[in-house]
């Protein structure tokens, strides 16, 4: 055997039994089991949240071609099945690999670094735009108490679970992602570039003054910034989608505005801006501005399911907790298809229009809506405490 080939074995073999002692660690009662355990769980998410970001870009590719009457990606990794002497073989899972094939091209792409730019926060900038995205799940909760999977102190599952102010988390992290748009746009040194900043940075400003004032009601619904309270009030399919539309559709909107997705994709805009914010780059660098798109659309879809659609519960999950990572994900797919669905019915705004909408529409509507739940919820909360029944059973009374 080759001895390039034994080294690498003895290697794999060491960081497998390193990861094993590692996970019993993590489920022990020794100090820093906990730390250990996240820094497991944060990675295996990633991993999957990242492997799920390539493959929601060829979900979408093969969405908008369905929904525009095109076919879409099919030649990158189909499996043919033979049909007979003479005929064409049939394709199955047509295009599975272009999301592989997307990524080397990224990687071996020249990705040339342009004069005059400030070469710290041009490199920092994608980073910047990145990392926020990946954050926002640690406080996410994917299923219950699965006990085969949890030590005895978490009462669900998620990377950072039992933390108290998990909406306040989410609402500082996502607030960062500005930052590296802004960045990206002014290090580039072109004016297309920094128009593109400038755009996003009205926008983002803008659109998460109505989406922070939506995440009030669901919390003070719940009586916790905990996200799994949060969850764990809305157990019987009282979804708080159905006590709070209004919150929930403007979130849903602010969602669109944050991503930059269509109809709110001015900051990119080809016509005018040339691309926008992400003209000066190329390769992996550019590719990183890609992945954080698609990586917050799988975090905005999880935040909007744990907000307003039930989270992990579903049938049966208290019987079977496993079950919440099947309806979690379930969630998060539907989220998704809409956003993708949006992006191929509805036209581009124009500036001028999506300025209106956010502030003299969404924000006074969700202040307004913010004060009368408030007001409602103190008023039958005198209720709840004559008649000793829960706040969201008064509600739906």
């Amino acid at each position: 055997m080759p001895r390039t080939i034994r080294v690498t074995r003895t290697i794999a073999i060491i960081v497998a039994l390193v990861f094993l002692v590692a996970i019993g660690f993590a489920f022990s009662t020794a100090p820093g089991a906990i730390a250990i355990r996240a820094l497991i769980v944060g990675f295996i998410m990633s991993f999957v949240v990242i492997t799920g970001f390539a493959y929601t870009t060829l979900l979408e590719r093969k969405l908008l071609a369905r929904l525009q009457a095109r076919v879409g990606p099919t030649y990158a990794g189909y499996i043919p099945i033979p049909r007979g002497k003479g005929k064409a073989p049939f394709k199955i899972l047509g295009g599975f690999m272009q999301p592989a094939a997307d990524a080397v091209k990224l990687f071996f792409k020249l990705d040339p670094t342009p004069g005059m730019v400030d070469p710290v926060v041009y490199n920092l900038a994608p980073m910047l735009t990145v990392i926020p995205a990946i954050m926002i799940l640690a406080v996410i909760p994917w299923a219950g108490n699965v006990e085969s999977l949890l030590p005895d102190y978490y009462e669900y599952f998620a990377i950072a679970p039992n933390l108290s102010v998990g909406v306040l988390f989410i609402l500082a992290v996502t607030s960062i992602a500005v930052y590296g748009i802004a960045l990206a746009g002014w290090a580039s040194n072109s004016k297309y570039a920094i128009l593109g900043g400038i755009r996003a940075t009205a926008q983002m400003i803008s659109y998460e003054l109505a989406l922070s004032l939506t995440v009030l009601p669901p919390i003070m619904l719940a009586g916790s910034m905990n996200l799994n309270d949060i969850v764990q009030a809305q157990a019987g399919y009282n979804w708080f989608f159905f006590l709070q539309p209004v919150a929930a559709i403007i979130f849903v909107i602010g969602v669109f505005a944050e991503l930059q997705r269509a109809p709110f994709d001015l900051l990119e805009a080809e016509q005018e801006l040339s691309a926008g914010y992400v003209v000066e780059y190329g390769g992996m660098r550019f590719g990183m501005f890609f992945m954080a798109e698609y990586m917050k659309m799988i975090s905005f879809s999880a935040i909007a399911a744990v907000l307003f659609f039930g989270g992990y519960r579903g049938p049966f999950v208290d019987a079977v907790p496993a079950l919440g990572f099947l309806y979690t994900f379930l969630k998060i797919f539907a989220g998704l298809f809409f956003m993708i669905w949006v992006r191929a019915s509805l036209p581009r705004l124009r500036y001028d229009q999506l300025m209106n909408l956010g502030w003299k529409w969404l924000l006074p509507i969700s202040v307004l809506n913010f004060v009368v739940t408030a007001i409602a919820i103190v008023v039958r909360s005198e209720q709840a405490r004559e008649t000793g029944a829960s706040l969201i059973q008064i509600f739906l009374s």
